[in-house]
């Protein structure tokens, strides 16, 4: 269990320093993009690329991290005016759902990277081969089916509603005894 929770940490820590450097090199080539535009005449080449490779790090390997901070996209209205057993019953299901639809999306993308990386096909301004885009996609979903499943394991085993591996809801004032005797 240890082990477990030390490798836990470990992907944390990885999700937030990609996600970090990934919104920073964003910033970066944007900016100087343009400034490189406003003061020279002429924009970076590479620019192009390596902002788009950010964007898809930071949105693919994003899925795992918001995943486990409940912090994804949702759409609430029924869920937060649920009774607590359907609450409960609901973030069970919903995470059992995406994971499964991740990880079919990570077979098809997997497929994907899969013809990119046999067609040889590299970037316009790097010269660095396309897959090396691509092939965070399939990581991102599977890390991301993977955060789901913990979020249903998590709500399984413990009496509160887990909107993340890491987010109690905290949707009724009342405790889970009182809400359970309603």
């Amino acid at each position: 269990m240890k082990l477990l929770r030390a490798i836990d940490k470990f992907i944390l820590k990885l999700e937030e320093i990609i996600l970090s450097y990934a919104v920073l090199l964003i910033a970066v080539m944007v900016i100087g993009n343009v400034l490189s535009r406003a003061l020279t005449g002429s924009s970076w080449s590479f620019a192009n690329e390596i902002s788009k490779f950010a964007i898809v790090l930071a949105t693919f390997m994003g899925i795992s991290y918001a995943a486990r901070k409940g912090r994804h996209i949702s759409m609430s209205a029924f869920y937060d005016l649920a009774p607590f057993k359907v609450r409960k019953a609901l973030a069970i299901f919903i995470p059992a759902v995406t994971a499964v639809f991740l990880f079919i999306l990570t077979y098809y993308s997997s497929l994907h990277v899969l013809s990119i990386y046999e067609s040889g096909r590299v970037t316009t301004a790097l010269q660095l081969p396309s897959y090396y885009i691509s092939m965070f996609i399939p990581i991102g979903l599977f890390m991301g089916g993977i955060q789901y499943l913990r979020n249903v394991w998590i709500n399984i085993r413990e009496k509160e509603v887990y909107l993340g591996t890491d987010l109690v809801d905290y949707n009724d004032d009342a405790s889970v005894e009182d809400q359970t005797h309603v």
